[in-house]
């Protein structure tokens, strides 16, 4: 049986003044992923200038279950205060070429 690869692309805006607490809250909740059999990719960041976002991620997961299990992780859903310095966050299934 062959693996089922889950692969999304993160696009993360911080609210204003806020991008070291964002990158702090996203450091954090990166480190639960190989809990889920999740890996970052690649990780960005931009200067945030005419609406960039200001994280840009490529994680992997091995399985839907990896996935829905990182979402759901107690340990990140106790972050969701330090989650405040997220403004908007976009995610997007991709397949990486």
């Amino acid at each position: 049986m062959a693996v089922q690869l889950v692969q999304v692309c993160v696009l993360l805006w911080a609210r204003p003044g806020a991008t070291d607490a964002l990158i702090t809250y996203e450091d954090k909740v990166l480190a639960l992923l190989g809990d889920h059999g999740g890996r970052v990719l690649q990780r960005a960041r931009t200067d945030g200038e005419e609406g960039a976002p200001t994280e840009v991620q490529l994680i992997e997961f091995t399985s839907r279950a990896g996935y829905d299990g990182f979402l759901t992780d107690e340990r990140r859903t106790a972050l969701s205060a330090e989650r405040d310095a997220v403004a908007h966050t976009d995610l997007y299934p991709v397949e990486l070429v």
